[in-house]
């Protein structure tokens, strides 16, 4: 399990051996070696063409994460279209280049909080509304504190942010997450904050 950077200066490489000590910074994607399943390769938006680098990575099956040091919800939104599974601060801090690896490893997809909830915005009423969509499941079944958490992620609060509002570790904030992944069927925030719109829509209905 390995991480690779591709960046031409690696100028966030303090950054990037601080959250992975073994991590490969490569100047292109051409230096990338046979790559195993769980590999990971972070592409930094400074390489020239780095959208067609992400398509012709994924392509081949590769797990993608774009890193900008200048993060912006439309550059962001070009990294996934171009099939990136997740998009973050280049200078991020380790946990959370940490915890963008887990969701993505786990195939989920991560973004920030303010593009999560743009993305929230305008994709549920749509998905609330759609005839073929299937019914949200409940959250009943989720512990109160699992419920709390949830409905602050679906807000749009980072791992931290909620441990501050509910007073508990971030550590447990993420075994809350990792269960309430699990027990809702979800791979990651996105896709769980859609089901708490859902959910939400269809009490209304």
């Amino acid at each position: 399990m390995t991480e690779y950077f591709i960046s031409p200066s690696a100028r966030a490489l303090d950054a990037w051996r601080k959250a992975f000590s073994s991590a490969v910074v490569l100047g292109s994607a051409e230096q990338l070696p046979a790559l195993a399943a769980d590999d990971l390769v972070w592409v930094d938006v400074e390489l020239d063409d780095w959208a067609g680098t992400v398509r012709s990575l994924t392509a081949r099956g590769v797990r993608v994460v774009v890193v900008s040091a200048l993060p912006a919800d439309e550059q962001a939104l070009r990294a996934l279209d171009s099939g990136a599974r997740g998009y973050c601060h280049a200078f991020a801090a380790a946990g959370l280049f940490h915890e963008v690896a887990l969701v993505v490893r786990h195939g989920g997809l991560w973004v920030g909080p303010q593009l999560l909830a743009r993305l929230i915005t305008g994709l549920a009423p749509q998905l609330a509304q759609a005839p073929e969509a299937p019914a949200a499941p409940a959250l009943d079944e989720l512990s109160p504190r699992e419920r709390e958490v949830t409905i602050a992620v679906a807000e749009g609060l980072t791992n931290k942010q909620v441990a501050l509002r509910l007073d508990i570790s971030e550590r447990t904030v993420k075994a809350h997450l990792a269960a309430v992944f699990d027990k809702l069927g979800v791979p990651d925030r996105l896709q769980l904050a859609l089901l708490v719109s859902r959910v939400g829509a269809q009490a209304q209905a």
